[in-house]
């Protein structure tokens, strides 16, 4: 074979690889991570947001929801918005960061991440996942009254401190080996006067489940209890019991904006 041929041969394979390669990339199709984003200063309807960060953002205003409209699309700094999931929307907080939403008309609060811009309608400060809006009692009123305050994160960092970073930022305890737990009942089906607790998880190490109780007994009452299923022995946290299905709820919505996921309201007869 002579050295023209060779050549040929040498361009054809490389243009394969190259073709390869680049079928590989466009098959690709994983979103982008989110990142963190103080941003510039914009225009909507005429009005203008300055973006900043504030760690000792503290204000009184209006809350409305959003849900199935936007479910599944982008927010403003990559993330994916979940109705399901504890976040928010606000039109100048960093994205991502952490608020506390405080309902001033029922006294419910839930700690959200702030991950999507909006609302912008009227003079509204902030709004929530349908998720948080059920939580903190407004889902059908539509709006509410709320205290909006900057918090720190659940890894104790100031909000403005928060880098991108690839893994979730509300994530389950690293540290807790989450064993087969009891299915869920709806809470729209307990009635008051039944023992109703909200149960975190059942953990074959002690150690673990006292790390849980260490993290979320400012809430309310919390106890370890000691079960055998099917001839395993573990411990179970619950918090509880609670008086009302409603008080539940609320308790339950603050376990999970402390990123404990796992955590179910039950009833035990």
């Amino acid at each position: 074979m002579n050295l023209l041929g060779k050549f040929s041969i040498l361009m054809a394979c490389l243009a394969l690889a190259a073709c390869g390669s680049s079928s590989r990339t466009l098959k690709s199709s994983a979103p982008p991570n989110p990142t963190y984003k103080v941003g510039k200063p914009y225009k909507v309807s005429g009005k203008i947001y300055r973006p900043a960060a504030d760690p000792y953002y503290d204000k009184v205003g209006l809350a409305s929801w959003y849900g199935s409209k936007f479910h599944g699309r982008k927010t403003a700094n990559g993330d994916v918005f979940n109705m399901n999931s504890l976040t928010a929307a606000h039109t100048t907080l960093p994205m991502p960061s952490y608020v506390r939403v405080t309902n001033l008309e029922n006294g419910r609060w839930l700690i959200l991440l702030v991950n999507d811009r909006g609302p912008f309608v009227g003079d509204r400060l902030i709004d929530v996942s349908r998720r948080a809006a059920q939580l903190l009692g407004f889902e059908k009123k539509g709006v509410t009254r709320v205290r909006v305050q900057a918090v720190k994160g659940p890894r104790g960092e100031l909000p403005t401190q928060i880098q991108a970073r690839k893994e979730p930022l509300i994530q389950k305890n690293p540290v807790v080996e989450i064993v087969k737990i009891e299915p869920p009942k709806r809470a729209d089906k307990i009635e008051g006067g039944k023992n109703i607790y909200v149960q975190i998880g059942a953990y074959a190490d002690q150690k673990n489940a006292k790390k849980v109780v260490d993290s979320i007994h400012h809430i309310s009452d919390t106890k370890i209890e000691r079960v055998d299923i099917n001839g395993q022995k573990l411990y179970r946290v619950r918090v509880g019991p609670q008086p009302t299905v409603e008080l539940a709820e609320i308790i339950l919505g603050r376990i999970l904006s402390l990123g404990h996921n796992t955590a179910r309201i039950i009833l035990d007869y």
